[in-house]
């Protein structure tokens, strides 16, 4: 019954999948990034029911009275900002060591134990630069679209996953 339960993320993705379109957009997204104060309001109606959001619509559009100067920055500007050193460096050694932690991972898959360290670097690699593509793909689609677009890429995976070990 292994197969049942490595095909369980896939029926928690379709769930998901199925969900999100009746959810709303963030009232904060929809305000700060695409400056639409009427959908915010619907937002924080759909999302906490009738009632009077004022202060947090208040407190939202002061966010955006503080954030109004400053500029949303991509990846690379990010990196070259040397004010976020300090906390890309704790990221990065957390990246890194994550990624050490796997030694045992890599023996039961039978790789020799003097490449193990380069491996684990290279996925570590791996993830850091996909970190950086999907931050800036952010950006661009939204994360509605993305997290739609994911989940439906994951439930066709393990969908053909399932089906590769039922035949």
């Amino acid at each position: 019954m292994w197969n049942v339960l490595l095909s369980f993320p896939g029926l928690v993705a379709l769930i998901q999948l199925l969900l999100l379109p009746f959810f709303p957009e963030s009232p904060s997204y929809l305000l700060l990034q695409k400056e639409d104060k009427a959908g915010c309001l619907k937002a924080m109606k759909q999302l906490w029911g009738e009632g009077n959001y004022h202060t947090e619509f208040d407190d939202l559009m002061k966010e955006k009275a503080m954030t109004k100067g400053t500029k949303i920055m991509n990846v690379l500007e990010v990196l070259r900002e040397r004010s976020v050193y300090p906390q890309l460096c704790t990221m990065l050694l957390l990246l890194l060591s994550l990624q050490l932690c796997g030694f045992k991972i890599f023996l039961t898959a039978n790789l020799q134990e003097s490449i193990i360290p380069y491996v684990s670097l290279g996925v570590s690699v791996c993830e850091l630069i996909s970190i950086m593509f999907c931050s800036s793909i952010i950006d661009r689609f939204g994360r509605r679209t993305l997290l739609c677009g994911g989940y439906s890429l994951m439930a066709l995976i393990l969908l053909l996953l399932e089906t590769s070990l039922l035949l």
